[in-house]
């Protein structure tokens, strides 16, 4: 289901626009429609008031808590699909989360478990969204970063679409949206169009081209100086620093040629380097370096410049990095079994019919 379609159902049932704001508002926000002083039956015209229970039902059935693993830095979800499928959901800490935008990854980035299986479909705009509706019943999510299970940019129309309905009715600041992509040409054009621009995250893990088709076989051919340009640009546009991410892979892109290159490309640019110590995938054939040894990186160019932060890969603790809940699930063959209960919220509902 696309966020369009809402719209296009909503209008059907002689929704105007303040029906329709009023309806997203509560669901982005995983509020009842009935509160304040206003009640629904008041508001609402009777043929739009008498589809939304069946609206809010198939809304609430598009993103479920199938499991939850909690970790240091914040709880994993399993959420499962209206179609059986799982992708998965991160609490982080200081009310962020990340979201998935798809089943499934193309890219096959080498040290990553969700490109294994390739691309299995495409999230809809609204399947997006719902993952943000489905934690906000848990807690608060001021910032929603689209760093899951698979490539922005190959689902670019839902994915702008869900940034578009966040960063209004959602309430969520733009620059708190977070769009991260291994580079696509196609990103650049599309996100200075649009209302709302979020801020940026660029896959960079290596300043070398041939290293970088190593790891990314099948991102775009960018060079990673023509990549830093690129996001230079955006990022002087928006006044919004952007985002580099670094994979720090032992013997791989952590040796001083590759800090050396750092330097070069990002010097005077209005970015964060954001080193992230590779969280183990089995077979991969890859090993994170030592923390010592990722911090004296992060000093080294923090002395040249360049502002460096040091993260915890996230799930670490519970061998929950992007795509290994879901991998283990499919391993133990319990697709299919039902998924877990979610917290009781009423969405879309008025008073008397939760």
């Amino acid at each position: 289901m696309r966020i369009d379609h809402i719209r296009q159902r909503l209008r059907a049932s002689g929704a105007k626009p303040c029906h329709e704001q009023r309806v997203l508002r509560a669901w982005t926000h995983a509020l009842p429609l009935d509160r304040g002083r206003c009640r629904s039956e008041d508001f609402f015209p009777a043929p739009l008031g008498a589809r939304l229970p069946a609206l809010g039902a198939e809304l609430a059935a598009l993103a479920q808590v199938r499991s939850e693993h909690a970790g240091e830095d914040g709880a994993r979800l399993l959420v499962e699909l209206a179609d059986g499928q799982t992708v998965e959901s991160v609490l982080l800490p200081r009310d962020g989360l990340c979201v998935s935008t798809q089943v499934g990854c193309a890219v096959g980035c080498a040290f990553c478990m969700t490109g294994r299986d390739g691309l299995l479909r495409q999230l809809g705009s609204a399947e997006i969204v719902a993952q943000v509706v489905l934690a906000r019943s848990r807690r608060a999510v001021r910032k929603v970063v689209f760093m899951g299970m698979g490539e922005p940019a190959h689902n670019l129309d839902n994915v702008l679409e869900a940034i578009a309905l966040l960063g209004t009715e959602g309430g969520i600041g733009h620059k708190n949206l977070v769009f991260s992509t291994v580079g696509d040409r196609r990103v650049f054009e599309r996100l200075p169009q649009g209302s709302v621009k979020p801020a940026l995250a660029l896959s960079l893990h290596t300043t070398r081209p041939a290293l970088r088709t190593k790891l990314m076989p099948r991102a775009p051919r960018i060079d990673p100086a023509e990549l830093v340009e690129l996001g230079e640009t955006y990022a002087r546009a928006t006044g919004y620093p952007i985002q580099y991410q670094w994979t720090l892979l032992a013997g791989v892109n952590d040796d001083d040629e590759e800090l050396d290159g750092i330097v070069r490309l990002l010097a005077g640019k209005y970015a964060v380097m954001n080193f992230i110590p590779y969280n183990s995938v089995a077979g991969a054939g890859f090993a994170r370096p030592s923390w010592e040894h990722a911090a004296a990186m992060a000093r080294y160019l923090h002395r040249r410049g360049i502002l460096t932060k040091l993260r915890h890969s996230a799930g670490q603790d519970v061998d929950g990095g992007c795509g290994q809940l879901r991998a283990r699930v499919i391993a133990s063959g319990a697709l299919g079994q039902p998924a877990e209960a979610a917290p009781d919220r009423v969405v879309l509902v008025r008073r008397g019919q939760a």
